[in-house]
């Protein structure tokens, strides 16, 4: 970390404790919505305090089936998002299921910060263009408090 910047490539998005494969992108957004306490006292300024606050994380990636060996991919791909998240099992029945996300590093280095929650996939969708690389974006909610860890 020269001069105190920290490189995003050592951020990462973890589903289920499992980093997504091959990420180009990752962000985290946490929102604190306000609530209006406007009153004819207010001499026509708007007055607010806090409200409800969320957050949500998107993810690209690059789309592969295979790692570069041919082998199976050791991360989380779409097609294991989809299938343990937000489609259908083998079996027929429905996987939209909650799971603990992680944004940030998973080590245990001094000063590495990590956010963790529960979330839900909310959207996913791959990009196929002609003669270029494949991708996925993936986006989660989460659904109660995200927790800051700082090791």
């Amino acid at each position: 970390m020269a001069n105190g910047q920290l490189n995003g490539t050592d951020l990462g998005v973890y589903v289920g404790g499992t980093l997504v494969a091959y990420s180009t992108n990752a962000t985290i957004n946490i929102n604190q919505s306000l609530r209006s306490t406007t009153n004819k006292e207010s001499a026509g300024w708007e007055e607010n305090m806090e409200g409800l606050r969320n957050w949500d994380v998107s993810c690209d990636a690059l789309y592969a089936w295979l790692d570069p060996s041919g082998g199976a991919i050791g991360n989380e791909t779409l097609s294991e998002i989809f299938a343990g998240y937000i489609g259908k099992s083998s079996t027929g029945s429905d996987n939209r299921l909650s799971f603990d996300l992680t944004f940030g590093v998973t080590s245990s280095t001094a000063g590495d910060t990590k956010y963790t929650g529960k979330a839900w996939v909310t959207s996913a969708s791959l990009t196929a263009p002609l003669e270029d690389t494949a991708t996925f974006s993936v986006s989660f909610q989460g659904s109660g408090a995200l927790t800051q860890t700082i090791a």
